[in-house]
């Protein structure tokens, strides 16, 4: 009987080893694809191949368990080997999928690095250098702690202004601080008020309105405008990113869009975005605003007759802003001052070619004078010889 037995196990060993090796050329052939279906149980995508392992894994111990039920503290030393060939051979439970790595990553453009979240414990964080080299790093965090900055949520992954550079490079902007974007916010505008305002209230007032009510695109052009006093370009653009993806044809946001990249010097994305909306903008509204932000950015290209001409239209639409007034002058005492400087140096570039002309001429004179000297010279000379030569010869005919 015991016998009997032996080779039942023998057998079923042989098996199991069998089965093992087919196994692990099946997954590690690099003709096969990897699987994934949704499981309802876990509520997520899973791989196929990795729960057939973990079934046909936990057959197989079950069969070897069912066959040592009965005398498995005689059981031979192999047993216990079997076993631990079967758990090194199948992948293990908790190991991360393929699936569960590619999307629990994330890339931050900002500083050219991966984030991936593992099981909510902990941050890896994989950073490379371009200046000195690659470099990894590795940073634990926190499980939940989020930042408290005010901002408007998880940037959207795409807008139809994504293309222009200064969107594309919103990582990379530096500190911009725009103090006078607090007028927006001010019932009074004046000086007085414009002195005592308070940058702390408005964030408080902007946070109570996120809480009330998430989802805004007049909120998500509140906080941007907010980043803007601020100066920081990225959370301004973000928020108005995520504004545009909600309403992409809404005149103010795309103005104050390119508000934002003007100071950046964006200045072809500037004047893309305002004439956008300027295109989009309300009938029933003014759009003097449009027309003084492409003055500005003419008169910051050195266009000045079209910065004068979107100024005026400006000035017609909103006569009691003193700020286009003194823009106007501006630009007409920049173009007047370019202009004589450009006449002045007209009149020394024809000054320099008149006496150009004249050194080269007498240059010219001079030489031909020389060369009719020359010509005299010889002319002489020659006539000289003649003149020895014939009277040689007359003097030996008279004394023949």
């Amino acid at each position: 009987m015991s016998s009997i037995k032996m080779c039942e196990r023998k057998v079923v060993l042989y098996y199991g080893l069998a089965y093992i090796v087919c196994m692990q050329i099946i997954t590690t052939n690099s003709r096969t694809s990897t699987l994934w279906k949704l499981n309802s149980e876990e509520g997520k995508i899973i791989c196929v191949t990795s729960l057939r392992d973990r079934q046909s894994k936990a057959t197989f111990s079950d069969a070897l368990e069912s066959l040592y039920k009965d005398d498995e503290n005689d059981a031979p030393l192999h047993f216990r080997s079997v076993q631990e060939l079967v758990q090194n051979s199948f992948p293990n439970e908790d190991e991360d999928s393929t699936f569960h790595i590619i999307t629990s990553t994330a890339s931050s453009f900002r500083d050219n690095t991966w984030i991936r979240k593992s099981s909510g414990k902990h941050l890896l964080n994989v950073a490379t250098s371009t200046s000195f080299g690659k470099r990894l790093k590795s940073e634990t965090e926190v499980p939940g702690a989020e930042s408290d900055e005010l901002d408007c949520g998880k940037p959207v992954n795409f807008t139809y202004y994504d293309d222009l550079i200064g969107i594309a490079q919103r990582y990379n902007h530096p500190d911009v601080p725009e103090p006078e974007v607090a007028y927006l916010f001010l019932k009074k505008k004046g000086y007085k008020s414009f002195k005592n305002f308070n940058i702390d209230a408005l964030e408080r007032r902007l946070r109570k309105a996120k809480s009330e009510k998430p989802r805004s695109v007049q909120l998500y052009n509140q906080i941007g405008n907010f980043w803007r006093i601020k100066g920081n370009a990225r959370l301004s653009i973000e928020c108005f990113r995520r504004a545009l993806a909600i309403a992409p044809s809404n005149a103010e946001v795309l103005l104050n869009l390119a508000r934002v990249l003007f100071n950046l010097q964006y200045l072809d994305d500037a004047i893309h975005l305002t004439r956008r909306s300027l295109e989009v903008q309300p009938r029933d509204r003014s759009a003097w605003q449009q027309y003084f932000t492409l003055g500005e950015i003419f008169k910051a290209y050195g266009h000045f007759q079209e910065a004068v001409n979107h100024l005026r239209q400006a000035l017609e639409l909103y006569p009691q802003y003193e700020p286009i007034k003194k823009a106007i002058a501006d630009v007409e005492h920049i173009s007047t001052s370019s202009l004589h400087i450009f006449t002045i140096i007209i009149i020394v570039f024809l000054v320099m070619c008149v006496l150009y002309v004249i050194l080269s001429s007498s240059d010219g004179n001079s030489n031909s004078q020389e060369l009719d000297l020359k010509t005299a010279r010889h002319f002489n000379r020659a006539m000289a010889m003649r003149s020895l030569k014939g009277f040689t010869q007359r003097s030996l005919k008279n004394r023949k």
